[in-house]
């Protein structure tokens, strides 16, 4: 072999191994950055995708609301229109399968159940919380030993939010726990509140049955 395709075949083995070299480095820092992005998913929530597309629904559909509502059109309307029936069944399902309110277990879940409620129909508004969370950086994610005084502060469209809904909680709770007039003519077989109300539950109940003992009792006539 002479000494020129010698030096050829040196200099492509040495193309080859620099070739390899390169191609190892770009695996190495391949494997990194994919290492990197699955510690980072594990440490999200379990939910996180969900919400993700559930807030970018929210924002589609704000934006096709928006534009419904310069053309004058019924966005709802539209939206129905356009709805696949699998969607609609889906919906439906759903609907069936919701049951807002439970019965009354523990005061935990009552106030989780009131807290959903009060959230429903509220928006989110996504420009916002990013903003908040660039401001507050790592102490956006409050923990229990998070500084967050002076920090954070409530703007006025949010004050007179909350306050339009404590008007309505006081407004509900009072036509529903309005206190009853008292009777001064009513006999008086009580001798405190909880006593008459546990009296009239009695009489509720086994009134039609102690009619007469109740009568013989008062004329003094009872055996």
């Amino acid at each position: 072999m002479s000494t020129n395709a010698k030096e050829i075949k040196q200099s492509d083995r040495l193309k080859k191994l620099r070739d390899l070299h390169i191609k190892r480095n770009e695996a190495r820092v391949n494997n990194h950055q994919e290492v990197i992005e699955e510690d980072k998913q594990m440490k999200l929530p379990s939910n996180w995708e969900a919400r993700q597309r559930k807030a970018e629904w929210l924002l589609n559909d704000d934006k096709l609301r928006e534009d419904a509502k310069e053309k004058g059109q019924d966005y709802n309307r539209l939206r129905l229109l356009n709805m696949t029936a699998m969607e609609a069944d889906a919906i439906e399902k759903k609907k069936k399968r919701k049951n807002p309110d439970l019965g009354f277990s523990d005061y935990e879940q009552a106030t989780a159940r009131q807290y959903n409620r009060m959230i429903t129909n509220m928006k989110v508004d996504m420009d916002a919380y990013e903003r908040q969370r660039d401001k507050l950086g790592g102490a956006f994610y409050a923990e229990a030993n998070t500084y967050l005084h002076d920090k954070v502060k409530d703007s006025k469209e949010c004050i007179d939010r909350m306050v339009d809904d404590l008007e309505k909680q006081i407004a509900k709770r009072n036509k529903f726990s309005r206190r009853r007039t008292h009777n001064d003519e009513a006999d008086i077989d009580y001798i405190n509140e909880r006593n008459m109300k546990f009296n009239a539950k009695l009489e509720r109940y086994y009134g039609e049955h102690t009619t007469q003992i109740k009568q013989n009792l008062e004329r003094g006539t009872a055996i």
